[in-house]
């Protein structure tokens, strides 16, 4: 349903409103209101006789949706024969309104159209759209981005001529002069003599040519009410040389201890931003992004984004490439007035006071951590810790949490900060053992004293401050302070540990109560009194002036509330307060570390992958391989033992519960069938030999050992770029391979010329791939010590001796291309990671700026990503998705289709995909594109710019299959962060729903037709995160797979359109589910697997349970390897639970690397176990032998056994309940008694180690 807007360009709430305006003979279509204002004020002057009822205005974001640009063209247009754009960003912001416009100047003689940059980066881009000069059309957009009065009438004046040139009158031959009148710029305001701290301020001059200055003034009055003086300049862009050169003068001049701008876009261009950005890194200062929405108070109010797609692109995601700081919103962009002339609103920017005091809070606060001494300064260093159990503190995904905790205390006191006179902890385990020997969020430690508490009536002073929106939802789940559970007669407890002036805390329990059944379906829960009142501890007793959140991640930046520009109610606005806030984060996950730092004010500082390297085969595996090679032998040779050799080896496979192995052996089969087994237990092997798997921890600020520093090295050279091939690529070719060690797969038999050259240089009995890959690594890893160490031969493995081949290139005058890359390159920047990390901790605490720096996975090709230690940022939203990520998504689909059909026989109709707003910033969109090819659309690209800018319906002639029904359920972080991927979705989605095919050939259009529209965009409530198994799956409130799915609807029953409005929708969830045959995930790096982190089974293994909870049917589980983007591999989610415990979780080489890691490499171990068991629990595709070898490999084996005895009994007897809780509840069926009372007894030993205290003795 459809209406009419009352007022063209105010902003109105719900369904889309059509805007109508008497038309006139120029229709200026603008991105910025600010020309909408000027454009009224220069009207006002004398002598405007000329453009009296000839001009019309209107904000381009009053023309969002197709229909409402369709319906303005053809009603407003009738006398128009000028439509002027003028946009800020490039074509794919405004694509379909680009080109009907430029449709409409076609239709008839002598209209024309004029499009307008906003920046000149898009000159180029955007000018050629219009009918004019492209020179004529550069001077136009400069006159409008000089701006000013004069400035404003020339452009009006370049309006004329091109009305009476289009008219043919003789006087229009010869534009007229356009000659800019230029302001200072920068020009300074409101400069005075005054006392404190100097804050640069950066304006748009806009703002001040169209009068709209009141927030500004605001601004600078709540900072000088903080004893800041701050120094204003107006500014035309960030992006000209001369302006950089200019403030950065100006601010040094002054002393500038901080800036806080309010500018869009950043200093630098996407492409050049990995390089850094001078402005800011010469400068040296923090810098704050001070918010503005282009909509109206009231409209952000009732928003759970709180900025629309445009503001979030310009003044946030962009900004971010400049290592700013998101804060709040200062200012809304309210109805000024009606302009009775150019028939719109004015609309002027009205200052937020909650906002812009929080800014100056926030800019106070980075001023004094800045200007104060050292040992003066107070700090908080924060720790996960989900599950509420002491096995499991610390959490930090690849890092080492207790070990980085431990180096940045002692890096914090060399530096002079005040710990206080006790002697700092002698290893992490023990700094872990100080921790636990307190309080903390486990019930079992309740009797043990606190850190301090919070009293009451100090929690109250704050609480009653509150306005009652923040309160509301606090007091209907937890009541009133002094009745909530966690109150005790001191007041609040505060857990953790304190060493001088700094804290290192526990961060305390989200509050979900096990008892609570509606907790655990809630996605909405607001957080507990104990859980603000430890944040309200650190600011105003313990005055703390920096927080570190140690590790990927925490809950803070995940509590209820707008997505963006939050609100003084949302509540980690209520938690966190305007605490400079620094987070240790993996370099891999932009997304969830983009969350931190749009709703928590985080400073990201990234840190390297934990080591990386080949799994190799282990134990029986190894003797599996052996005897492989023996049998392919004496069949070579004819040899009678083969029949022998085949037996043991099929009693060896049944030993080893190899996948499929009894299925076949059931069935009576052939001896060629028996030999396509073998066929493929071969295969598999290599799969598994080759596999990457994490060979121990990060630690913040140090590298890893050297043999694991090089292979991680060559798990990062090992990636082919777009002008280099990969480092075993090259390798291959120099020996003269025609294999290739990255794109062929592990298992494809080497031609007889590859093997001859193989065995020359040493590489005994190659067969497969994997054998060549194993000797190009294992030279590799040789050639990587060298040539990173010289001559240091104790570095070397001398029973691995390098090459001759590779020892000569080596030696050679001048390095070969890809050595020299690694040499003067790579392996500088890898190697610089560790001291970045260190500097960069110190920078923060000292107030001071980190440089920002892209993020990615490192061994997918984006190298560009070291040194780690800097301020990551994301991807550029609006080049989403890339023309690779649909080639990928393509391929993969493809692939996806013709295994289904080849299993199932039959071609596939329904599957339902779960999408990460992580993966889609470290991809490029696969995942969309995915979902585009499977619906049988595609991209239109844009020629210039290769943004995809339409999507076009894929003929059925030439898909040559039918369409697939996609139900996406996609993450709240991709709602949040995508919504324009959202937009085409659902684009997508109605093209084909709305298609006149068969109903074979399009089953949504067959549904569509018979039940009317189908909701196929599905997530968490606006506001909430996550899936909502892992609460439940800790309480141990379920008692069936139908409950897990049922928790899952609960959360992900919010129906998606494409303005990114939610519409709670279970029944269309049920509906869209009812027919699903294909659940699929994609995973798009190796550098962790689908056992280390509980998203994979609340997503994927949630929306099986989901699925199997509606239609009563167990769907196809999927999963599908990206890593490599031309080696794609799809399987089933069987297979690749496999593959991921027998080559990281039974692995000895893993096993070992966690066990030099101590309580953290436990807590990683007992991690993985949940998640197999929650894979489990939701799908039933863990078999028993799981369990059985996990618990023989970890909990029985003496060595492993007494290290987590003494390392983590927590976590010890964490794993002996989950492997009984598993055989209680059937889904480890048939285990052996013996094994579960050996089990139990572990149970009892880890009880009494817990009981006695004698972690780390």
């Amino acid at each position: 349903m459809h209406r009419l807007s009352s007022l063209p360009g105010a902003d109105i709430d719900g369904p889309i409103s059509y805007v109508e305006q008497p038309s006139a003979p120029v229709m200026f279509l603008t991105s910025a209101s600010s020309d909408i204002s000027a454009l009224a004020r220069v009207l006002d002057r004398p002598k405007q006789v000329f453009w009296q009822n000839k001009i019309r205005a209107l904000p381009l974001d009053a023309l969002d949706h197709p229909a409402q640009i369709d319906h303005y063209l053809a009603v407003c247009t009738g006398e128009t024969q000028l439509i002027v754009i003028r946009l800020l960003g490039g074509r794919g912001h405004w694509s379909y309104g680009l080109e009907q416009c430029c449709s409409w100047g076609s239709q008839q003689p002598g209209r024309q159209l004029l499009v307008l940059a906003g920046t000149p980066e898009q000159d180029r881009e955007l000018h050629p759209l219009s009918s004019q000069p492209e020179p004529f059309c550069d001077a136009m957009a400069l006159l409008l981005r000089e701006g000013g009065a004069d400035n404003l009438q020339r452009w009006l004046d370049g309006l004329q001529w091109i009305l009476a040139r289009a008219a043919g009158a003789a006087s229009a031959t010869d534009p007229p002069s356009l000659t800019l009148t230029a302001s200072p710029d920068p020009d300074p305001y409101d400069w005075r003599h005054e006392e404190g701290p100097t804050v640069g301020v950066l304006l748009y001059r806009a703002h001040r040519q169209s009068a709209d200055v009141h927030w500004c003034d605001v601004l600078l009055d709540a900072l000088r009410a903080r004893g800041l003086a701050p120094k204003a300049l107006w500014v035309s862009s960030l992006r000209d040389p001369a302006v950089q050169r200019a403030v950065k003068d100006l601010f040094r001049q002054q002393s500038v201890e901080l800036v806080i701008t309010s500018t869009s876009f950043a200093s630098v261009q996407f492409s050049e931003a990995g390089l850094g950005a001078p402005l800011w890194d010469e400068l040296d200062r923090p810098v704050l992004q001070m918010l503005s929405s282009g909509r109206s108070r009231d409209r952000w109010q009732k928003s759970f984004q709180g900025l629309d797609p445009i503001d979030l692109s310009l003044q946030v995601v962009l900004p971010e490439l400049d290592g700013r700081i998101t804060t709040r919103i200062g200012a809304f962009r309210e109805v000024d007035h009606a302009d009775e002339r150019l028939c719109t609103a004015v609309k002027r920017l009205q200052p937020d006071g909650a906002g812009l005091n929080w800014i100056a809070e926030h800019a106070r606060a980075w001023v004094e951590l800045r200007c104060s001494k050292a040992e003066n300064r107070s700090l908080a260093l924060v720790l996960a810790n989900y599950p509420l159990r002491n096995g499991r503190l610390a959490n930090g995904v690849g890092l080492d949490t207790p070990a980085s905790c431990l180096n940045i205390l002692h890096w914090l006191r060399k530096d002079g900060f005040d710990l206080g006179e006790q002697l700092l902890p002698e290893d992490p385990d023990f700094l872990i053992q100080q921790v636990l020997n307190g309080r903390t969020n486990d019930p079992e430690s309740h009797t043990r004293p606190p850190l301090t508490y919070l009293p009451l009536s100090h929690y109250q002073r704050w609480w009653t401050s509150l306005p009652e929106a923040a309160r509301s939802p606090i007091l209907q789940r937890w009541g009133e302070p002094e009745t909530a559970v966690d109150l005790e007669p001191h007041g609040f407890p505060i857990h953790g540990l304190r060493f001088g002036r700094v804290v290192v805390l526990v961060q305390p329990s989200r509050g979900y109560d096990a008892d609570q059944l509606s907790d655990l379906h809630s996605p909405d829960l607001p957080p507990p009194h104990r859980y603000l009142a430890q944040y309200l501890w650190l600011r105003e007793i313990h005055h703390c002036q920096l927080m570190l959140h140690v590790g990927k991640h925490g809950s803070a930046e995940w509590l209820p509330g707008k997505s963006v520009g939050l609100s003084p109610s949302c509540a980690p606005a209520l938690a966190l307060g305007a605490i400079p806030h620094l987070y240790p984060f993996i370099v891999n996950d932009p997304g969830e570390g983009s969350q931190a730092k749009r709703r928590g004010h985080a400073v990201i500082l990234d840190h390297l992958t934990p080591p990386l390297g080949r799994a190799g085969l282990h134990g029986p595996m190894l003797s599996l391989e052996s005897l492989l090679d023996e049998y392919i032998e004496a069949r070579q040779l004819g040899a009678s033992r083969c029949d022998q050799i085949q037996q043991q080896l099929i009693q060896q496979l049944i030993d080893l519960n190899w996948p499929s192995v009894e299925r076949i052996l059931a069935n009576q089969s052939s001896s060629a069938e028996i030999g396509d087994l073998l066929e493929q237990v071969e295969t598999y092997l290599c799969e598994l030999k080759e596999a990457q798997i994490r060979t121990g921890l990060h630690r913040l600020g140090e590298h890893p050992q050297p043999t694991q520093l090089a292979e991680l090295l060559l798990a990062i050279a090992r990636s082919p770029a777009s002008d280099r091939p990969g480092l075993t690529q090259w390798m291959s070719r120099s020996v003269g391979l025609e294999c290739d060690p990255w794109k062929d797969e592990d298992g494809a038999l080497l031609s007889d010329q590859d093997r001859q050259i193989l065995e020359r240089h040493g590489c005994h009995q190659p067969r497969r791939l994997s054998d060549a890959v194993e000797w190009i690594e294992t030279q590799a890893e040789q050639l990587l010590l060298q040539l990173i160490d010289g001559e240091k031969s104790d570095q070397h493995d001398q029973a691995k001796p390098l090459n001759h081949c590779f020892q000569q290139l080596l030696s050679s005058e001048t390095l070969p291309g890809p050595l020299q890359f690694i040499k003067t390159d790579l392996w500088p920047r890898l190697k610089q990671s560790a001291s970045h990390e260190h500097q960069a901790v110190l920078a923060a605490a000292g107030g001071r700026r980190i440089a920002s720096g892209p993020s990615g996975a490192p061994t997918r090709g984006r190298d560009d990503v070291l040194p780690t230690g800097r301020n990551f940022y994301s991807v550029d939203l609006r080049g989403l998705p890339t023309e690779a990520a649909w080639d990928l998504g393509r391929r993969s689909a493809e692939q996806l289709l013709d295994l289904y059909e080849l299993e199932e026989g039959e071609p596939l109709r329904n599957l339902a995909l779960s999408v990460w707003g992580t993966a889609t910033m470290r991809n490029g969109g696969e995942d969309i594109a995915q979902m585009f090819a499977l619906l049988g659309v595609r991209p239109i690209w844009d020629g210039p710019t290769r943004r995809m800018v339409d999507l076009e319906l894929i003929p059925l002639t030439v898909l040559e299959r039918p369409r697939v029904d996609v139900t996406l359920r996609m993450s709240g972080l991709f709602r949040d962060a995508f919504p324009q991927l959202l937009a085409w979705a659902d684009r997508a989605l109605s093209m084909v729903a709305g298609l006149e095919e068969t109903d074979r050939d399009n089953p949504l259009a067959a549904l569509t037709r018979r039940q009317g529209p189908q909701a196929r965009l599905f997530g968490s409530a606006p506001g909430s995160y996550g899936a909502g198994l892992q609460a439940l799956m800790d309480s141990g409130q379920w008692e069936r797979r139908d409950q897990l799915g049922e928790a899952y609807l609960a959360w992900s029953s919010w129906r998606y359109d494409a303005e990114a409005t939610a519409h709670s929708d279970r029944e269309g969830l049920e509906q869209a589910l009812r027919n699903v045959q294909v659940v699929l995930h994609n995973q798009d790096n190796r550098e962790h697997d689908l056992l280390d982190s509980d998203d994979y089974y609340q997503f994927q293994g949630g929306l099986a349970a989901a699925v199997n909870r509606v239609s009563g049917k167990d769907p196809k589980l999927f999963f599908a390897d990206h890593s490599r983007s031309e080696r794609l591999r799809i399987h089933r989610l069987d297979r690749e639970i496999d593959k991921v415990v027998r080559s990281r979780l039974l692995n000895p080489r893993w096993i070992e690397g966690m066990m030099q890691h101590g309580y953290k490499g436990a807590f990683e171990m007992g991690a993985s176990l949940d998640y197999l068991f929650a894979y489990d629990a939701t799908t039933g595709a863990v078999p028993d032998w799981c369990y059985s070898r996990i618990a023989e490999s970890w909990l029985l084996d003496p060595d492993v056994r007494d290290f987590l005895l003494k390392r983590n009994p927590w976590v010890m007897r964490d794993m002996a309940e989950r492997c009984l809780e598993a055989a209680t509840r059937g889904l480890w069926k048939d285990a052996d008694p013996a094994l579960l009372e050996a089990i139990r007894r572990v149970l009892l030993d880890s009880e009494r180690a817990v009981e006695a205290g004698n972690f780390c003795a």
